[in-house]
């Protein structure tokens, strides 16, 4: 399966300018859209209370985020696909099939191999973004060269560096990426707020009231230097004009390349 993986990760177009595109056709559609939102606010909280945690590593953290991340991939392919999701996402890149499942669950298999090598390379980001329509919703997975945004909150994890330092400079630099990792958690917590407003209870909130939402976040790492940023997207209405028939893989949207021009700096590129 590793050889599989490994062809399967070279293909730079599966995920590049695309976005899954999921109706909101009824309520049980929208309380499962709203209760995977939740997932991802969740996710950032336990994030912060473990940066807050001085016995718990900045990297495991982070690996936390990520299998996460991982899992929900993992998911959405099985709920495409099945259990032989692999299978079909291989078919759909050798030409053997042209059908919507497979492509979705090739862009979503790409998702999970290139997280899964994510977790293991320095100087990429994370960079999706997700947006809610009045009946549809679309997920942008993508990933940029470099480790910051131009609006990302950085902070270190001394145990990651390589520079050996004299006793009083070692020292210093722990405590001060312990304040760093503090003010880091105290951020991701305001983005899990933004999370919980861009996208609130369909049973609590009328329609009107939220329709409209979205959120792009990126998390990176370069050495001991992590990043984080999360924050809020506002969708183009005009953007579709009816409810989509099924899931399908749709061109990124204006709200996409917006994000990429304003927060992307001029090195960077999405991959």
């Amino acid at each position: 399966m590793s050889g599989q993986r490994d062809r399967f990760g070279g293909s730079m177009d599966v995920l590049y300018g695309k976005a899954d595109l999921v109706p909101l056709p009824d309520e049980e559609a929208e309380r499962l859209f709203y209760q995977n939102m939740m997932t991802v606010a969740d996710a950032q909280e336990l994030k912060a209370d473990m940066l807050a945690d001085p016995e718990t590593t900045v990297f495991e953290a982070h690996e936390r985020q990520l299998e996460g991340i991982a899992t929900s991939y993992e998911r959405r392919c099985r709920q495409l696909a099945g259990d032989d999701y692999e299978e079909t996402a291989m078919a759909y890149q050798r030409g053997e099939r042209d059908d919507h499942v497979g492509a979705l669950t090739a862009y979503y298999f790409e998702g999970l191999w290139r997280m899964q090598q994510y977790a293991t390379i320095t100087d990429t980001m994370f960079f999706p973004i997700i947006l809610r329509y009045p009946n549809c919703v679309t997920v942008n997975i993508r990933f940029a060269s470099g480790h910051t945004t131009t609006k990302s909150l950085v902070y270190e994890s001394p145990e990651h560096s390589t520079e050996e330092l004299d006793d009083e400079y070692a020292e210093r630099y722990y405590n001060e990426g312990l304040y760093s990792q503090k003010q880091a958690a105290k951020a991701i917590r305001e983005c899990a707020q933004i999370v919980r407003e861009q996208f609130p209870d369909p049973d609590e909130v009328p329609f009107e009231e939220r329709k409209y939402g979205g959120i792009v976040s990126a998390i990176g790492r370069r050495g001991p230097v992590f990043s984080t940023m999360l924050e809020s997207v506002e969708p183009d209405p005009d953007r579709f004009s009816g409810p989509p028939a099924h899931p399908m893989l749709v061109d990124e949207g204006p709200e996409a390349k917006q994000t990429t021009r304003e927060l992307l700096p001029e090195e960077s590129f999405v991959v």
